[in-house]
Formats: C-alpha cells, structure tokens, sequence
C-alpha cells in the first residue's frame, strides 16, 4: 500500500521449480509472485485478481477503497475484505498489548505522508497527532471514526493478500505454489528462502527451506525519509520510527495476516519486550539488531530445515 518498493526483503525459489510457471505483476505497491504447477496455469490469473480486489478494498490511497472512504468522511459500510481486515486487527491490537495499531494513519498519510509527497515530522506535529484505536467503532459492516485519527491497514495487508491467495488455491486442491509480496511469503508444499542482507548485497543474512509454512520480514532499509532515522514503522505509543531493529524475520504456519501483523508490531517494541513476545508465541524468529548483532531463535529447527545463516 505504499509506493512501489523495489528492494525486496526476500528472495524465493521452488526446489522444483523447473516444473512450475511463475508471474509477476506490480499490485499493492510492490512486486507480486505467484508460482503454480503448470498444471493449475489457469488459477494465476484469478489469484492476481484476488490480490487487486484486496488492495481495492484495503488501500488507504485509492479514492474508492472502503478505508479511504473512512478516512475522508469518518464513517463508511465495509466490504467484506476490510471488514475481515478491520476485525483481524483489532485483535492484534489486543494481543500485541497496542504496539499493532491501525490508528497510526494520521502520522504514516498525513504527516510523514510516506508513499507522496514525503517530509520529516517535527515532534511537536507527532505529539499532537492520534493514535487511539478507541476512536474507532464497528457495528456490523459500520465503521465510524471519532476525532482526528485515520486508519492504515499497511501493516497486516499484504499479508492479508497473501492469505486469500492461499485459500483460493487450496480450494483448488494446489499441492505446490509460492505466494509472494515483497517480504510476506507463503509456500504451499516446499520452497527454498534467502533472508536479504540489509548489511551486504552480496551475501543473505540466512537461507532455510520451508514447507507448508509461511515467512514474513519487516525492515527498516526500504522506507524511509533522508534516513533510517525517519522509518515508516512507526511506534504508536511514542509516535516516533523505532530505531531497535534492522530487520525481523517470523516464520510459523500462523495465518500470514498475523505474521505481517506481530513482525510490524515487533519492530516498534522495546527490545527486551520484543523477544518476551517473539518467545511466548508459535513461530520462530530471526532478528538483526541495529547493533548488526544477529539473533536466531532456539526453535528455529522446528520450523524450517536446512538453515545456514551467513
């Protein structure tokens, strides 16, 4: 949901690949793979429509998606996709104890403006900005705002999109696919993944295979404004770009929504805070310090095979 960002956070090949046919297209503001047999060809097309009804319904950028009409007007009737989307995060906002915050909309469109028009924020703009999630209300498909927030689904919706590609897909009796947006990627059977090294381009910060599982990375490097300094995650309780994390790298078989979700939450945590979630939850985790220190999680066996880290 931001502009097009071409540095992407993972890389993804298919052990078998030589027997699958790959597309690529430019949805949600980044790159979009999908890989499949050759023999479901024919679902590639709909998995991209898929992923273009999703952006259309939870974009905070295009005039006409349910959000921005919440946005403008601070009220709207919610289509099925963001309705989900909406009630997924307020759970998440529950259980990440607020640091996954959908009423970060007024800083990340409004004042960093990230995606148009970018500009650093003075502090006294951030500290006067809403961040409460409590200004937002549902009854039924209803959505009202109170006050001076807006809300950004930009930190659990290309996970979302990927969610529903995977259902469709294995409502399709799919056996082998790869879905993949930017750092949020899901492998139906067996893949082969490459973390990116936001320290070298010529080395990966690690490589594992996964099966039936999904991966999620969430980085500092690849928005930001004059520096790092000014990243789009943004922590909702100081309202300032977390300066904690180069990059964090979940992978489970949790829901990828909720991947994208506790990956964007993490990285606006104190540090200490961040590992007593990480630990307490199903996944596991791979985590580079902006003190370029590397942590790997003790579990990380339960979850991928063959992991080499560099």
């Amino acid at each position: 949901m931001y502009r097009l960002i071409v540095v992407l956070c993972i890389v993804v090949t298919c052990n078998t690949y030589a027997q699958m046919l790959q597309r690529t297209k430019v949805l949600m503001g980044t790159f979009v793979s999908i890989a499949v047999d050759k023999e479901h060809k024919s679902l590639l097309q709909p998995s991209f429509d898929i992923i273009e009804a999703v952006d259309a319904s939870l974009s905070s950028y295009k005039e006409n998606s349910p959000i921005s009409t919440l946005n403008r007007f601070k009220k709207a009737d919610l289509d099925p996709y963001s309705l989900e989307a909406v009630k997924l995060s307020l759970g998440y906002y529950k259980q990440t104890d607020g640091y996954f915050d959908i009423a970060i909309g007024k800083i990340t469109k409004d004042l960093y403006r990230f995606g148009t028009n970018e500009r650093v924020v003075a502090t006294k703009e951030l500290e006067s900005s809403s961040t409460s999630l409590e200004a937002v209300t549902l009854q039924n498909n209803r959505a009202q705002i109170k006050g001076d927030v807006k809300i950004d689904l930009g930190g659990m919706g290309k996970g979302f999109g990927v969610d529903k590609v995977n259902e469709f897909l294995k409502q399709n009796n799919v056996k082998k696919a790869i879905i993949a947006l930017s750092g949020d990627i899901r492998c139906i059977g067996e893949c082969s993944i490459n973390v990116k090294n936001p320290l070298s381009e010529k080395t990966p910060l690690a490589s594992f295979t996964l099966c039936d599982s999904g991966v999620t990375t969430s980085g500092t490097y690849n928005r930001y404004i004059k520096s790092q300094k000014y990243n789009h995650l943004i922590n909702p309780k100081t309202k300032h770009s977390q300066q904690e994390f180069l990059s964090i790298t979940l992978i489970s078989t949790l829901a990828s929504a909720t991947l994208d979700a506790y990956a964007t939450a993490v990285s606006v945590m104190p540090k200490q805070e961040a590992y007593t979630f990480l630990n307490s939850h199903d996944l596991a985790y791979i985590v580079l310090q902006t003190d370029q220190k590397l942590v790997v999680s003790e579990n990380i066996s339960e979850y991928v095979s063959d992991f080499k880290q560099y």
